[in-house]
């Protein structure tokens, strides 16, 4: 018997090389009045920039700018609400990494409410339920990684030894159309192929082993992971010229996005919102740099205390698929898991959390904060002594 689960709202989904001119047309759907939401650089600096601002102009649009640098914090959402909520602007469009895309999602979702994102982000704020109405969003993913452009999470962050890593979520945040084309990956640098292509891979490995799997998301996590393995470390080594590999890895990242908002995440994910929100780490580089740590960890706390658990066995499948080896048990291709992910951290340069100013002394407020959604659906609710074990490796 199939057990029983649900899917939550998904974008429209546009996939393929050149997708990007379908843009226009897409947009005509809702209006006129664009407000393109993008990076601070990578967008300008693009090849495929001026054809597409050349050709919404071209149509009649009316295009307003926000660019965001760095990660969005509550703060740059409010103030791009405040300047153009009467604007009346008919479709919100991000163009770029995951914080483009995120400070685009919270954007679009708050122009016609006018209230601060303060008021929905969870565990910060007074949490007030989201009523909407969301002005229309299209995400235009330019890496590979978050998984943003199918999600209705947008994260925001306040840095310091006060700040935080949320979200403010809702299904009507969802973009109406998510339009992935992986030659919009080619200025990605190696060390971005590096970090979002380890945030994918944990995802969609998180994803896997949740406690909230079903057999949907769990074929397209493996479908995933059999992109990551086939594409991740090709395209970092060869770099634009190696298109197939690119190709892969927009089709892992988005995968890893759809799963992610169905299932929930994990230890890896619930280390990275405290790490990224007191240390000056981007979350691509926490996910890589602790993801076969936390994998370890993991499995020896399953082996443990739940010898029986069904994540043991996905866990040695992933094993198997990543290093293309068949161990003599299901035991040694966990252990296959664990070492493939090690070396994929060496191979890809993941520095340590010492790098980014983390202390030993942190520890302990690091595991504290750690407690967050994403923990909740660890295949095993791990002590803060295995949490703790997980940062002080990458250390």
């Amino acid at each position: 018997m199939i057990p029983p689960f649900s899917i939550a709202r998904l974008p429209r989904i546009e996939f393929g090389e050149g997708a990007v001119s379908k843009l226009p047309d897409l947009a005509a759907r809702y209006g006129l009045r664009v407000l393109l939401v993008t990076g601070a650089r990578s967008f300008e600096q693009s090849a495929y920039a001026p054809p597409l601002l050349a050709s919404l102009r071209d149509r009649g649009f009316s295009v307003e700018r926000v660019t965001i640098s760095g990660e969005p914090s509550p703060e740059m959402v409010d103030a791009a609400v405040r300047d153009w909520r009467g604007a009346g602007i008919d479709v919100v469009i991000g163009i770029g990494g995951g914080s483009a895309l995120d400070a685009a999602k919270a954007i679009a979702g708050l122009l016609k409410p006018g209230n601060s994102v303060m008021d929905h982000l969870e565990g910060v704020g007074p949490e007030l339920p989201y009523k909407g109405p969301a002005t229309p969003f299209i995400a235009v993913p330019t890496t590979a990684g978050t998984g943003s452009e199918a999600t209705k999470n947008a994260v925001l962050s306040r840095h310091g030894p006060d700040g935080f890593k949320k979200s403010f979520r809702d299904d009507a945040l969802v973009a109406e159309i998510a339009l992935v084309d992986p030659d919009l990956l080619a200025g990605c640098t190696p060390a971005l192929i590096a970090a979002n292509g380890m945030d994918a891979l944990t995802q969609l490995l998180e994803s896997y082993v949740s406690t909230r799997a079903n057999p949907f998301t769990d074929a397209l996590a493996l479908s995933g992971l059999h992109a990551v393995r086939d594409g991740l470390l090709t395209w970092h080594e060869a770099g634009g010229p190696a298109r197939e590999a690119q190709s892969r890895m927009a089709y892992a990242s988005l995968l890893s996005g759809i799963c992610l908002a169905q299932t929930g995440l994990g230890s890896v994910h619930g280390l990275a919102s405290p790490l990224g929100a007191f240390f000056p780490i981007g979350h691509g580089v926490v996910c890589g740099t602790l993801v076969a740590e936390a994998t370890q960890v993991n499995v020896a706390a399953l082996e443990s205390r739940v010898p029986q658990h069904s994540a043991l066995k996905k866990y040695a499948e992933v094993g198997r698929l990543l290093s293309g080896r068949v161990g003599a048990s299901a035991a040694e291709d966990r252990d296959q898991l664990v070492c493939t992910l090690r070396d994929w951290t060496v191979r890809l340069s993941l520095p340590g959390l010492s790098s980014f100013g983390v202390a030993v002394d942190d520890f302990d407020r690091i595991v504290a904060a750690s407690r967050g959604s994403s923990m909740k659906s660890n295949p095993i609710v791990l002590t803060d002594d295995e949490v703790r074990s997980v940062v002080a490796a990458r250390f």
